[in-house]
């Protein structure tokens, strides 16, 4: 079977945030983490059968729903749950928040590492907990955990640990003995730990793997709170539909009460594509991944022979985010001016990185639309 990721689909006409942000403006959107490509056709079938039935009452999730989450973790890594520990949330984002306010109390502290997806550092402030966040480490072109810093940061408030696996937005793909000592520091210190897996299904590289944390040990599970959805892999974040899946009864128990009156509850439809998602959507996955591998080594190579003063600091192993080093370009403010020359990007100082040293690229779109990109910002490099 051969789909088809050539093709543009316009939503400059369409609700798309991601397009509108430059609504009348000729600047091709490479910054929010959603891609361009049509869904999966078994998810579009799915939700046209759904929308003809004809009725879009208060919804929950049917035991097939919950069967192909089930069936998805078991299948792709051998981490069998139990469909009681699935908590349904509207949003990732959701889970942060909740996992801050269930688990830390105000002026409590959550400690993450950065840059970071921006959520990690504003969920925890926005119910007055504190964010304190440990840089990574540039060691022999790999990212890695500056231990010695992470222990120093812990005090008698910290109560939570943010993990982002695979990393937004440095593509990291954490490796189990890496993720075996953060688990062990975390039990050392009596941390709940909170792991974003949303792009575990994204792994670029085919001899890398993803180990979900809570499948380390049961005393790691018993601390753990995973967030996954169906959003990034599938390219149906707008439907509103993720989960945490929490194997400890006391914790999840916990999450729920802090969820209570709060959170919406998932749609109809997202349940659906959910559904389809992760009970037939392999094969759109296995092909999506082969063609986010061709755009990653596009840019690579372009970067490497057409854009002086940029580089690419460490492998892309995971997601379909790249982190460009601009800072040898000396831009005061390189968003605008990569805009002014028709490429909108992210800002990095959102992802807790210092002003004016990356920008963060999104890859989830056509072959010709990243050339198109990359060829503006080439032009934007000559004309600084």
């Amino acid at each position: 079977m051969t789909f088809d990721f050539d093709t543009p689909v316009d939503r400059t006409a369409t609700d798309s945030q991601k397009w509108q942000k430059y609504a009348g403006r000729d600047v091709l959107p490479l910054w929010v983490a959603d891609m361009d490509f049509r869904c999966a056709p078994p998810i579009l079938a799915a939700l046209h059968e759904r929308v003809d039935q004809g009725h879009f009452g208060y919804a929950r999730p049917v035991k097939s729903t919950v069967a192909a989450v089930v069936g998805a973790m078991e299948r792709n890594y051998g981490w069998k749950i139990d469909g009681s520990w699935i908590v349904w949330l509207p949003g990732l984002v959701v889970g942060l928040n909740v996992t801050a306010q269930a688990f830390a109390a105000v002026g409590d502290e959550v400690l993450t590492l950065s840059p970071v997806y921006p959520p990690f550092i504003t969920a925890p402030k926005n119910s007055a907990r504190v964010s304190v966040q440990v840089p990574f480490v540039l060691a022999q072109g790999t990212w890695t955990i500056d231990w010695a810093a992470l222990e120093r940061a812990v005090t008698p408030r910290t109560r939570l640990f943010y993990l982002c696996n695979p990393h937004n937005p440095l593509a990291r793909v954490w490796r189990r003995d890496e993720l075996t000592r953060l688990a062990e520091f975390c039990v050392r210190h009596n941390l709940v730990l909170c792991s974003d897996e949303i792009h575990c299904d994204l792994i670029l590289e085919p001899a890398l793997r993803h180990v979900p944390t809570a499948l380390l040990s049961p005393e790691i599970a018993a601390r753990t709170i995973t967030l996954m959805a169906p959003s990034k892999t599938y390219n149906v974040p707008g439907l509103g539909t993720s989960f945490a899946i929490i194997p400890d009864t006391a914790l999840r128990g916990r999450f729920v009460r802090a969820t209570s009156g709060i959170v919406a509850e998932v749609n109809n439809l997202g349940y659906t594509a959910c559904e389809a998602a992760y009970r037939d959507g392999e094969p759109w996955r296995q092909a999506l991944l082969a063609y986010l591998r061709g755009n990653r080594d596009f840019i690579l190579d372009f970067v490497a022979r057409e854009l002086p003063g940029v580089h690419i600091e460490a492998p892309i192993e995971a997601t379909y985010l790249a982190w460009l080093n601009i800072a040898a370009l000396g831009l005061a403010d390189p968003i605008a001016h990569f805009e002014k020359h028709g490429v909108g990007l992210s800002e990095c100082s959102y992802f807790g990185a210092a002003p004016g040293t990356h920008v963060r690229l999104n890859f989830g779109c056509t072959r010709a639309t990243l050339a198109e990109a990359l060829r503006r910002m080439k032009a934007a490099i000559a004309a600084k």
